[in-house]
Order: structure tokens, then sequence, then C-alpha cells
């Protein structure tokens, strides 16, 4: 799969390309790009995807912009699972942001990316101040795809809908509108060694970004294995708060450290606390073990 950093100036071969956020990756993305492979069949072309980074959202109102969902790399990791053969990353910038609906059109989508088909949801907008609609493409000529919205319990399949449900533990309700369990990925670092102190070592998984959509304690699954994760800014530790996404593999004493890992969160057991002492938080991070032990139907072992 080729990605794309910028738009080419280079005429490019001729795709049916999908336009979107494609935050999280729901049902409703994935029959955006189902669609899209067919019509690439259909038509004999390359399956592409334009996609923006930051989230326009974050680029106009950051203070109030939703939490993300998938970092960079993990909707990249999607696209390739999904069979796209190209990605255009536009950054999302103020130059981009004053691109008007024909300059998008015709020197980007035709006179560069060689779009054939477009493949869009029913109610996207784009251009400078969102005066492009799905009407537009018609009207310039383009084969236009637009996909009507995906339902579940008669209800819409959203980005919001995920955040929703992540936010209020309801994990296996997230779980349906992904069609997957919900999953953070990133590199495995060093970190102050607290959790070994406490006689419960963690795998450090470095955040790639700072708003994520749910926090608390979780039974989870870090490649596989069983396991107990904070994600938070643990308050009982002394110091400048910092986001963390910290794991404990139940029963494991391997050395991880700079592995890429996928941590699947499956089960809330309870919001972040600040404790009065380290023996308290250790004595509760031994109930929360024990939680997660009866989570997965895990024996406890004979001896740590």
């Amino acid at each position: 799969m080729q990605v794309f950093r910028h738009i080419p100036a280079r005429l490019q071969q001729s795709c049916a390309l999908a336009i979107g956020n494609f935050d999280g990756m729901h049902l409703g993305h994935q029959a955006l790009l189902a669609q899209l492979k067919q019509s690439a069949e259909t038509f004999n072309l390359e399956a592409a995807v334009m996609t923006f980074e930051p989230h326009p959202r974050e680029f106009f109102t950051p203070e109030s912009a939703p939490a993300r969902l998938c970092s960079l790399r993990e909707k990249l990791e999607y696209f390739a699972q999904a069979g796209v053969e190209r990605v255009y990353v536009c950054r999302f910038n103020q130059r981009f942001a004053k691109v008007t609906a024909e300059a998008f059109m015709h020197d980007m989508l035709r006179n560069s990316i060689n779009a054939q088909v477009i493949l869009v949801g029913e109610d996207f907008r784009f251009g400078a101040k969102r005066a492009g609609s799905v009407s537009d493409f018609v009207a310039e000529g383009f084969n236009l795809v637009s996909l009507p919205q995906v339902n579940l319990a008669d209800v819409r399949v959203s980005s919001t809908r995920v955040r929703s449900a992540l936010a209020d533990g309801r994990l296996d309700e997230a779980a349906q509108l992904l069609g997957r369990g919900y999953s953070i990925s990133g590199k495995v670092v060093h970190g102050a060694k607290r959790g070994r102190q406490l006689g419960f070592p963690t795998a450090n998984v470095h955040m790639r970004h700072e708003r994520p959509a749910l926090r608390g304690v979780y039974a989870v699954k870090l490649d596989g294995l069983n396991a107990v994760a904070n994600l938070g800014v643990r308050p009982t530790i002394a110091g400048v708060p910092k986001l963390s996404l910290e794991v404990h593999v139940l029963d494991f004493n391997q050395d991880l450290y700079g592995k890429h890992v996928h941590v699947e969160f499956l089960h809330k057991l309870r919001d972040e606390m600040k404790f009065e002492s380290l023996d308290a938080l250790k004595a509760q991070i031994a109930n929360d073990v024990k939680l997660a032990r009866n989570f997965f139907g895990a024996a406890v072992p004979a001896s740590r």
C-alpha cells in the first residue's frame, strides 16, 4: 500500500477514491471500504482513500474536539487490511482549510489523484466553509457512489456513538458498532518501573494521542494474552499528571520492550482513583487482578 503525505504534482493512475476521516473504522466505514473495493474491481481502477490529519475539528476547535478513536498508524493498518492500494493523508491546516470546493474537485481529485469514482457518505461536505456537497460531484461529472447510513438497533452507526459507548464503559456495544473489540496499539517503552516495585510489572504502551475515548481500569487482551490495564494519569503517583497506558499481563514474565502491541479492551473494572498511600494502591491492584482473573475464568497461580 502506497501512502502519500501530500497531493502529488504529477497525474496518478486512475482510481476509485473513498474520502473521509475514518476515525475508529466502524461498521459504516467498513461498508464504505467494501464498496470501494467493489467499485475498483468493476471499473478496473486502483482502490484509494483520502483522509485528513489532524481531524478538522481538532484544527478548528482543539479545546472541544472529540476524543480520538484511533491514531493515524492504526487507521493505515485498517486500510491495508481492507485491501486499499493508495492512501492520501492530507495535512489539515490553514492552507488546506481555504481550498474551495471547486479547487478540491478540479485540482486535487481530477488533475492530481485522477479519481474516476468518488465514494462518500450521504452527508459528506467539503471545501472552504463546507460549501461543497455530494450533488457537486455529480454536477462536475464524477461517477459518485453515495452510501446511505448504516444502522444498528435502528440507530445510525457513527464515531460519536462509539465514543459515547466507550466513555460509559459499554464495551460490548462499542464492539458491535466496530465489528470487533476496541483496541489501542503502540510501542512498549521504558517507564519508571513503579508497577514492578508494587509487585505488578507493567508494559507501558506509548500513546499516540492524548485524548483517548475511554479511561479507567480494564480487563484486556495484549496480543491475545490475558491482562489488566490502567489508562489514565496515575493520580496516586506524585508528579506532573501524564496520560499513560500500563498493562499487567497475567502470569507472564517475558521482555516486551520495543515491541508494537495491540491492547483490546474487553471489560471495565472501575474508574481510575486516587489512593491515600501506595499500600492502598497495591491492595487495589491486587483486587483488580483478581477481578480480571474472574472475568477471564483463569485460576490464580500457586505462587508468584
